[in-house]
């Protein structure tokens, strides 16, 4: 409890500074190019174009899903995918990235999570924004389902956000992590559900269930169904438990991670 008090204060009190950071970041990020921040959009249409390419047009013939065509499908839940692999390869390495604010000059570490995790979820607006309108021009306007959108944006910061306070001091203090992170990003990208229906490929009912309690085959899920019209989130009631339960854990190893690294990480660093 005393690491977590101290976490609050911390962004209590620096949180005007956290939001700076956040904006700052996505500066850092792109300032070095010509079109700046217009990457941020461009780089995911192109990832998103070349898959709804290869899978609706190549594998799945143009196969529809349900009463929606694939690509509106795929997009539904690629576009957050895209919030959560930055987190997983960007959120790990935020502290050798940022580690002149811990090493040089006196900085609350435990926000450099947080505002890396900010600063992606804002370029990750502006996708979600960009779906809303491609679902409009099919001719598939937003319902009551897509308020729900919010709480599944907000579930994704809380969990990112603590598996970047959970990875990146160790990440810090250890390279091979860093290395082990990124080279299973691309696994998570084929096992969780992302391209297909978890629901509907063949496989042992108990080898579903344990593709269905991965965090991000519920949040891909979840954005699916608002877009789409189709569930509330307390429907699916016992997921929904597994997913906090889940994320109470994350959150409980980002502390104990924190805890014990964060006065190592200015040595290593």
């Amino acid at each position: 409890m005393s690491i977590f008090s101290e976490i609050l204060h911390e962004h209590i009190d620096y949180r005007e500074q956290t939001v700076k950071m956040a904006k700052n970041d996505l500066v850092r990020t792109y300032r070095a190019s010509a079109l700046g921040w217009a990457w941020a959009i461009i780089k995911p249409v192109v990832t998103i174009f070349v898959y709804w390419f290869a899978m609706s047009i190549g594998l799945r013939g143009g196969k529809a899903h349900g009463d929606y065509p694939y690509f509106l499908w795929l997009i539904a839940g690629l576009v957050p995918w895209f919030y959560m692999s930055e987190m997983l390869n960007r959120g790990t390495d935020c502290m050798r990235r940022y580690r002149y604010l811990i090493t040089k000059i006196h900085y609350p570490v435990s926000t450099i999570p947080t505002f890396t995790s900010m600063s992606h979820l804002m370029i990750n607006f502006g996708l979600l924004a960009v779906v809303f309108i491609l679902y409009c021009a099919f001719g598939f306007f937003p319902g009551i389902y897509s308020l729900q959108i919010l709480f599944y944006i907000f579930m994704s910061f809380l969990f990112f956000t603590s598996w970047t306070l959970f990875a990146a001091p160790i990440a810090a203090v250890s390279q091979d992590f860093s290395n082990l992170v990124h080279s299973i990003v691309f696994a998570f990208l084929w096992i969780s559900g992302i391209f297909y229906d978890v629901n509907e490929i063949a496989v042992p009912e108990f080898l579903r269930k344990i593709l269905l309690a991965n965090p991000i085959t519920y949040l891909v899920n979840g954005f699916r169904e608002s877009f789409m019209q189709t569930h509330w989130f307390w429907e699916h009631w016992v997921r929904t438990l597994v997913f906090l339960a889940e994320l109470i854990i994350m959150f409980l190893l980002g502390l104990w991670s924190y805890k014990r690294l964060r006065h190592d990480m200015p040595d290593v660093l």
